[in-house]
């Protein structure tokens, strides 16, 4: 598998965020590619099932080479919007719905292949057999290189790569919800070879002002002159440092903070360093 270090989160790019036009578009996935930023997350819910459309037509006018990029996207959520006829919110893993969605969300990106196709969230009635046989004939048709889960506990990994091979698991990931690294998920997936890849990287640092963030913006103001970095640099380079080997999904359209983002990747944090953001996140020494 091959995809970058960091990966730009396009869930914002859309109606669901910046709104943004074809030609902007175009011009933010150029940007990310000079700042070796290669791999495009995407989710066929993304602007209510418009977003992926949106992407695959300023991808036509970019000139940008398929072979130059890797494109992710996932498949089960039914979300209740004008574009679907759902009643409720659910989820739907059966084998020709799979197909399909896999399919919906090739047309709409204007590519032959995904590099890489994930189930969006685990569901109570997905049968791991049926989900097999979909994605056995998708890859098969060349229509998928690589299959994966997202925010899948490590028995739910169990379950369905026992009928087939995961790749990758996209999981809520940073300082600020940082479980993964204690129920054995990351662990898991570090015995198994699956490759972590976090969502919303940046947790709540700068969405919420309360005891836990003011603590973090106090100790990465005391490391951010040591390391000649900015705040989300450090949180970046905070999980840049496990490893497993977590790839950050980053979900900016702001061409400096993508540039600044990979940027992080070259910061190597101490042992202590490391540990001191931690503790400030928890408010206490680790045991």
């Amino acid at each position: 598998m091959t995809y970058s270090r960091l990966i730009a989160g396009t869930m914002t790019w859309g109606s669901w965020g910046k709104q943004l036009s074809k030609k902007e578009m175009a011009d933010l996935m150029h940007h990310c590619i000079a700042n070796n930023i290669t791999t495009f997350d995407h989710a066929d819910i993304y602007g209510a099932y418009t977003t992926e459309s949106d992407f695959g037509n300023a991808f036509i006018d970019s000139s940008i080479k398929r072979e130059d990029i890797q494109l992710i996207s996932k498949c089960g959520i039914q979300y209740v919007c004008e574009n679907r006829d759902n009643t409720v919110k659910h989820y739907n893993y059966r084998k020709d719905y799979i197909i399909w969605s896999a399919e919906e969300s090739l047309k709409n990106l204007n590519t032959d292949y995904l590099d890489l196709f994930l189930l969006h969230r685990p569901s109570p009635l997905m049968v791991a057999e049926e989900i097999a046989e979909a994605i056995t004939i998708l890859k098969k048709a060349g229509k998928i290189k690589d299959f994966g889960v997202s925010n899948f506990t490590p028995s739910q990994m169990d379950m369905v790569g026992l009928r087939m091979d995961i790749d990758v698991n996209q999981i809520e990931f940073s300082l600020t919800e940082h479980s993964a690294m204690h129920n054995g998920t990351l662990d898991y997936m570090t015995t198994t070879g699956i490759k972590p890849m976090a969502w919303s990287p940046l947790g709540s640092v700068f969405r919420e002002d309360n005891e836990q963030t003011r603590r973090i913006h106090k100790q990465l103001g005391v490391l951010a002159d040591k390391y000649n970095a900015t705040e989300d640099q450090l949180l970046l380079a905070w999980i840049l440092k496990h490893p497993s080997g977590i790839q950050p999904v980053v979900g900016t359209t702001n061409k400096k903070r993508l540039s600044l983002a990979m940027e992080a990747s070259k910061i190597d944090l101490d042992l202590e360093d490391w540990f001191l953001i931690l503790v400030a996140s928890q408010g206490h020494k680790v045991p």
